[in-house]
This record gives structure tokens, sequence and C-alpha cells, in this order.
């Protein structure tokens, strides 16, 4: 495989994780609208929400077993643009079972792109021999910072869900559409044998060598669905900031989880994988530390801040960490860590809200602390100290890879 079909399935890979990035903040950024465009109470609610990440859970295991076939590149490419669709079914209908279809819909395929998304980001890794996972999720980042920014237009200018969604999927579309050309698998197929000894039994992806990174990623995204649900309502309730300041902690969180994964592929070519998630993991638990202890709303924020700047290379090399250990079956194990960031998410909502409730907000913030700090036991699963990328070397950048 020459170095010019790398590079396009690199840059429009990239391209498909900012399209997401965009989809998936316009579609959470919007959750109030969408409640009361359709009349869900709050009691509903989050029945409805639960609904969007445990379908994207099935999706994912399915996945596993599509890709075998077909290959992930085929499965990205129609997968987002369901997903687009599906988000702009959110914004046409008006009754409740037309928004349970919608959502429904966006949670499978949402399961679908996020596997073959990161299963085609793991084999082009493999076949650069460098870390650049961390680029495409940087790229995610930025998506997310400009579909949140476009989310704001719509709720400032008080337009409807599918006045807001239409122009951005009649731009998104054919851009995924166009970039799903030059998809390129850089490793192994799912099918490959790999040799993983578990009681004297050959499969491909032992799951006992698995558990460690799955608890990684749920831990988190156990982290991240903090940060995402909570963090304007501690700012206000607990640390007394107005109504508008409240709103800066999250874009602090996505502009340094943005800067975080823009550097740090250098770090992991430089440092190592199992360096950088323990550095990760570390300043994620001072984050959140500092969040529970803050006297006041800006110090509260720096908390915030850093934690963006933590959890930004935790998840990227999870999944890099994954195609690492399984080599010759790095799609199975993509796809079933993936449902594992599902279940996180799940979790470290409601975790949060019942411990604030019967205990204390401030109290609450120490357990994904303590869950993001068990992750630096867990670093060594990311690899050998020395290396940069699985075997500890890397190719030259100048190499015809393949």
């Amino acid at each position: 495989m020459t170095d010019a079909r790398l590079r396009r399935g690199r840059g429009s890979l990239a391209v498909s994780f900012f399209v997401q990035g965009v989809t998936f903040a316009l579609l959470v950024t919007r959750i109030p609208a969408i409640q009361d465009r359709y009349g869900i109470s709050d009691g509903l609610l989050p029945a409805f929400l639960a609904a969007v990440p445990i379908l994207a859970g099935v999706a994912s295991v399915m996945t596993e077993k599509v890709v075998a076939r077909v290959g992930p590149a085929v499965v990205l490419r129609w997968a987002q643009p369901f997903v687009l669709l599906s988000l702009l079914a959110v914004g046409v209908g008006s009754e409740l079972w037309q928004a349970a279809v919608a959502l429904g819909l966006f949670g499978l395929a949402v399961g679908a792109l996020d596997a073959s998304m990161n299963m085609l980001g793991v084999s082009l890794q493999r076949a650069y021999g460098r870390s650049i996972m961390l680029g495409f999720h940087a790229s995610y980042s930025l998506g997310g910072i400009a579909g949140a920014s476009l989310a704001w237009v719509g709720a400032h200018w008080h337009l409807s869900l599918f006045v807001s969604y239409l122009p951005v999927v009649a731009v998104l579309l054919p851009l995924a559409f166009v970039g799903s050309r030059w998809y390129v698998a850089g490793g192994e197929r799912t099918g490959d044998p790999v040799v993983v000894a578990e009681e004297g039994k050959g499969s491909g992806v032992a799951f006992k060598l698995l558990m460690p990174l799955c608890l990684v990623m749920t831990f988190a995204y156990i982290g991240d669905s903090t940060v995402s649900n909570w963090s304007a309502k501690y700012l206000q309730d607990v640390l007394g900031s107005s109504e508008e300041l409240a709103t800066v902690p999250y874009n602090a969180y996505m502009v340094t989880t943005l800067l975080g994964r823009a550097v740090g592929d250098f770090g992991v070519r430089r440092l190592g994988a199992t360096a950088v998630v323990r550095a990760g993991a570390v300043l994620a638990a001072l984050g959140f530390a500092v969040v529970a202890v803050s006297p006041g709303a800006w110090v509260g924020i720096a908390g915030f801040t850093v934690l963006g700047l933590g959890l930004s290379v935790i998840v990227p090399q999870t999944f890099a960490a994954a195609g690492r250990l399984f080599p010759g079956a790095s799609d199975a194990a993509v796809a079933r860590l993936n449902v594992f960031n599902y279940v996180g998410f799940l979790i470290g909502s409601p975790l949060v809200g019942a411990l604030g409730d019967t205990w204390s907000y401030r109290g609450a913030m120490l357990v994904p602390m303590v869950l993001v700090l068990v992750t630096v036991v867990y670093a060594t699963s990311f690899g050998p100290r020395a290396a940069r990328y699985g075997g500890g070397h890397e190719r030259p950048r100048t190499v015809d890879v393949g």
C-alpha cells in the first residue's frame, strides 16, 4: 500500500471523525428543544436518553459480525449518512413515537459508526507504524466544538430543530459520501488468526486480556459524562456562579480536550503510550480533585480545564491498545471495547446525580476521580513501558508502508 493512498485514507477518516463530532454535538446540545418539541416529560426523558447508548452498544456488537464479511470501510460508508439522516428525522416529527423511532435509529447507526470508524483508525495506525489515533479524535473534538457553536446559533435565533439541522446535513451528507471514496484499512482483517492463549482456546479475542481496557474505557466515559452533564449545574448550584458563567466549564473542557489530542500523538511517539496514559489519568484525577475542593467558580473552571487535558488522551489510546493487543483480530477487539464507551456513559450521569442528591455534589466528584485514577494501575495494558508503538519502534515517515 503506497504512502499516497494511506495519506488519502487518513485524511478522509479525519473528515469522518469531524462530521460525527458535529452531528453528535447537534443532538446532545439541543436536548431541551427536542424535549419541548415532542412534549417529553422530565420523568420520561432519561428513558429516551438511555435508549440511544443502549442501542448503540447493541449495534457495536452486531458490527463485529458485519465487518467480518464486508469490512469496516463499507460499514462506515453507509452508517455515517444514516446517522445524519436520523438527526434530521429528529427535527421533523411531532409525535412521541416519532421521536422514539428517530432516536432509536440514531443510536443504532451511531454504534455501527463509532465501531467501524475506530476500527479503521486502529488499522491505519498499524500501517503507519506510529501513533496517529489521537489526531482522529482531535478531529472529533473540533467537530464537537463546531456542532455546539451551530447549536448555540440555532437556539439564539429560536430556529426550529428542522431548520437548524437541515443546512448542516445538506453540507455534511455529500462531504461524507465523497470522503468515503478514500477509506482504507491499513492492517489485517478481522478474520485473520491471532495467537491468544486462554485456557487452551484459540479464540480471536480473549476477554480476560481485553477486560482491563474495557474498565479503562468505562472509567474514562464516566468522567466525560460527569463533565458534560453536571459541570454547569455544579458551577451554578454548588459554586454559586451565574447562569452565563456556568456554560464556560464545558466549553473550556472541549477546547483542552482538542488541544490534548492535537499534541498527544507526539507525546506517544516520544514517551510511549503507557507514560502518556498514566500522565493523562493523573491530570484528570487532579482536575476532579480541584473541582471537588474549589472555593469558587473560577477555580472550578480551572479544574474542568485540567480535566479536559487529562481525559483527552485516554479513550483514543485505549482503542489503539486493543489493536496492538490483538493485531490479527483488531476489528473484533475494537467492536467489543466500543460497547464500554456506552456503559460508561450510562453509568456516569446517574451515578453522580444519585450521589449528589443523597450525599453532596462535592463528594460525588471524588468518585470519578478515584475511578479514573485506577487507570494508572492498568496502564501496563497499553504496551511496554519503552514502546512508542507496539513493538517499541516506528517506521520512518517516508517508507512505502505495506
